[in-house]
């Protein structure tokens, strides 16, 4: 090939991979597709173009440019959906408040992102009413309210009211092209140790992971399958990683969407009934809250696709949700890798009413998206066999992964030591190149001289029938080293013994499905388990308070 033929065209454009080209096709093909935000409101994707614009006219007036950064701090709402979009397509970045966090660390994300600008619905005036004279970098509120309401005594100098700020802005809007490199949001991890750390992604990464990861979804031949006749509801935090991302995928392909606000049962299952939702995703412990709640009790599931994440979907609860008709599985990912790595599917050949085998396939941690270079390592960053029994570390590149942590680089290095982002799990790798986590290496329980996956003991025990939740957790001992310590929850009305458990997990073991050592000598029963602030098992509190 001669270099002629391969020179780029003077006028030829060259295509940044921009959030706003997500909007192209959904502009063309779904401007009257609706959008539902809780009993409130709905619009069209035409009145969310307009809004998009209004948004950006609407910062632009109180001073906002390229790389200035706007904070959001609001439940899961069409606003949200807007400054999804409205934010980054300016050149601005969208940092994601995590709500849920105390005062002093939303104050850190805040001073440590430098937001320029917050949005904050009425609920959160208190919180940042405490924290608002520590702020060090922000210029400008914005007030968000459902059902307006007198600020004026938390003496924060808003500026407006989103809505009314909003219908006073142009809906035209000229948003510019520049480097798809530019980082569009930012987001701070939950981790159990230390400040938040912030992760960042940019324009290319977002839309790459969009493309990717529908490709993954909408490429199964019915399981899981993700379509245009689907209707969206994310039951994980937009807040929490883009609510994973797959709000923007939701756009792109022109699903009617519903937003439900603040999480409740029985709002949540009135949204499922009544807007006939058919795709979300969650932790495990919100769909075992929705499962457990009477205002569920009488709502017809089937046909309900949820991807399963943040947390391994045992397989008790696989096989509950199953029973309701809902196509459950399973998703992997972290908030550093945007977040969705891998996604579990049931192979043709299982049948459908085949409860065991179903729920076997669903939780497994899944087979990687489109681009995902994936790998379990030793020590010296060499393959372990992919035959399905040798574990090593799982370590990642994807053109979505965060190329490190905001303001800090001694972590970032770690975080890609040897050339790969290290995610900090164990894991397995079968011929079928499907993915099975076996745990958090900070959480293998090294016991006997064999290592106990805390997982797998979960799962086997959230099978017995009494049992309602239940994490392992390792305790030192004299004699072992390490033993597996199950915290039991059990089922309203239901006992169970340490006999009954022992007796459940030792047919396990003599089946070869797990150790012998992994057979606890002991259990407690207890009330609740602790949990991070987006609903995952926060194993580092439970073994600070079995200590204590």
């Amino acid at each position: 090939m001669s270099v002629d033929q391969i020179k780029v065209t003077p006028s030829a454009y060259s295509y940044p991979l921009l959030i706003k080209q997500l909007l192209h096709t959904p502009m063309a093909t779904a401007g009257d597709q609706e959008i539902v935000y809780r009993d409130s409101h709905r619009m069209t994707y035409r009145d969310l173009f307009g809004r998009i614009g209004r948004l950006a006219n609407t910062l632009s007036g109180l001073g906002v440019s390229q790389g200035d950064t706007v904070a959001v701090m609001d439940w899961d709402s069409h606003r949200y959906l807007e400054c999804f979009f409205g934010v980054p397509m300016m050149g601005a970045v969208l940092q994601m408040v995590n709500v849920r966090l105390s005062p002093e660390q939303v104050l850190y994300t805040l001073n440590h992102a430098k937001a320029d600008v917050i949005l904050v619905n009425a609920e959160f005036v208190p919180l940042l009413a405490i924290i608002k004279d520590q702020l060090e970098t922000v210029k400008k509120f914005v007030l968000i309210s459902d059902e307006g309401g007198d600020m004026a005594s938390f003496k924060i100098p808003f500026v407006g009211e989103y809505e009314a700020l909003l219908a006073q802005a142009s809906s035209q809007y000229n948003f510019p092209d520049f480097d798809e490199n530019i980082r569009a949001t930012t987001f701070y991890t939950t981790g159990t140790t230390g400040m938040p750390k912030g992760v960042y992604f940019s324009h290319r990464q977002l839309v790459l992971h969009t493309l990717a990861v529908a490709t993954q979804l909408c490429a199964s031949t019915e399981q899981g399958r993700l379509h245009r006749g689907d209707v969206y509801m994310p039951i994980t935090p937009m807040f929490h990683v883009h609510a994973w991302g797959i709000p923007y995928i939701a756009t792109m392909l022109g699903l009617k969407q519903v937003y439900p606000g603040r999480y409740a049962p029985d709002t949540l299952a009135k949204y499922i009934r009544d807007e006939k939702v058919t795709f979300s995703h969650c932790v495990p412990t919100i769909l075992h809250m929705l499962l457990s709640s009477p205002a569920a009790k009488d709502v017809n599931f089937s046909g309900w696709k949820v991807i399963i994440g943040g947390s391994a979907l045992p397989k008790g609860m696989a096989a509950a949700a199953l029973a309701r008709g809902i196509d459950v599985f399973a998703g992997y990912g972290m908030s550093e890798t945007c977040p969705i790595l891998t996604i579990a599917r049931v192979p043709p050949e299982v049948a459908a009413d085949d409860i065991e085998r179903q729920s076997e396939e669903r939780i497994r941690t899944g087979y990687p998206a489109p681009l995902v270079d994936l790998r379990t390592v030793d020590g010296d960053l060499l393959d372990v066999p992919r035959d399905g029994k040798s574990p090593g570390e799982i370590v990642v590149r994807t053109p979505w992964v965060t190329m490190g942590y905001l303001h800090n680089p001694a972590a970032s290095e770690d975080l890609w030591a040897g050339g790969y982002l290290h995610t900090g799990d164990i894991g397995v790798i079968d011929a079928a190149g499907c993915l099975q986590v076996t745990d958090r290496m900070k959480d293998v329980i090294k016991t006997g001289g064999e290592w106990v996956s805390s997982l797998e003991l979960e799962s086997i025990i959230s099978e017995f029938p009494a049992v309602n939740e239940v994490a392992v957790i390792g305790v030192k001992d004299d004699k072992w080293g390490e033993r597996p310590l199950p915290l039991i929850v059990l089922k309203e009305g239901q006992s169970a013994t340490l006999e009954d458990i022992k007796r459940h997990v030792q047919k396990y073991s003599d089946a070869g499905h797990i150790s012998r050592y992994a057979i606890p000598d002991q259990v407690r029963f207890v009330e609740t388990l602790a949990k991070t602030s987006v609903g995952k098992l926060n194993k580092k509190v439970m073994r600070e308070q079995i200590a204590g």
